[in-house]
């Protein structure tokens, strides 16, 4: 999955991501832009044009993996370090 974000605060409705991905971006009326926040890995190279065609910079484009989400504080084998434990000091003494 690629996830888009656009800021619509910076974009002025040039259509540049509408006409290099209009699976993805679409224009509704002079200036409002539509869009789908998760497209599909297949667009991703259109995505990429379509980003770098943007004249104000608008368009973000980020590769996301699928895969499972990790408790905040855990290490990669799924442990929390004493550190991350509230109130408990490295050494594991208080």
């Amino acid at each position: 999955m690629v996830r888009i974000a656009v800021d619509l605060n910076r974009c002025q409705g040039y259509a540049q991501c509408a006409f290099l991905a209009p699976e993805i971006f679409a224009m509704h009326g002079q200036e409002a832009l539509l869009y789908d926040p998760d497209a599909d890995d297949a667009h991703r190279e259109k995505l990429a044009r379509a980003a770098a065609a943007c004249p104000v910079q608008a368009v973000l484009v980020d590769a996301v993996e699928p895969g499972p989400v990790e408790p905040a504080g855990a290490g990669a084998d799924g442990t929390r370090r004493a550190a991350d434990a509230p109130g408990e000091a490295v050494s594991g003494v208080r």
